[in-house]
């Protein structure tokens, strides 16, 4: 990682860190996500037996170095908006009390050589609304709800 922080740290290691902190939950919303080092985290986290769930971009998905068939095919429960538009949040919330949010997509190019920004908050006044948020995504975005014409 070409970022270094004070004691030799970088800001992956520090995100991968406080995604492997989780032990009951971890719950994804993100536009891109094409990081190798942060899909086999999450890979982890599910055979550890954390409830992992990922909500996605469609478009995004299926290009090539996502790792959202990666996660698929280890049995993690992904879904994707059906309609027009893109899902771009980009957050995470671990064990329903840690929020991590800000403008970075899940890839090795915004991680290495973008300008983003990453906030994380443990306040629960702050985690809910994006929790919440989570929880009628993925309702909305359960594919038993789709109308078929």
């Amino acid at each position: 990682c070409p970022c270094p922080l004070p004691r030799g740290d970088c800001s992956l290691s520090r995100l991968l860190r406080l995604l492997l902190s989780a032990r009951r939950s971890l719950e994804i919303c993100l536009f891109a996500f094409s990081s190798p080092q942060l899909g086999r985290a999450v890979q982890l986290l599910h055979r550890r037996g954390v409830r992992v769930r990922v909500v996605t971009d469609a478009r995004y998905m299926g290009l090539h170095g996502s790792q959202i068939g990666l996660l698929r095919r280890a049995g993690i429960p992904v879904r994707h908006e059906q309609e027009t538009g893109y899902m771009h949040h980009k957050f995470a919330i671990v064990d329903g009390r840690v929020l991590i949010t800000g403008s970075l997509n899940w890839t090795t190019q915004a991680i290495q050589s973008n300008r983003e920004n990453v906030l994380v908050v443990e306040d629960a006044e702050y985690v809910k609304p994006f929790l919440d948020e989570f929880e009628r995504i993925w309702e909305e975005y359960n594919p038993r709800q789709l109308q078929i014409f």
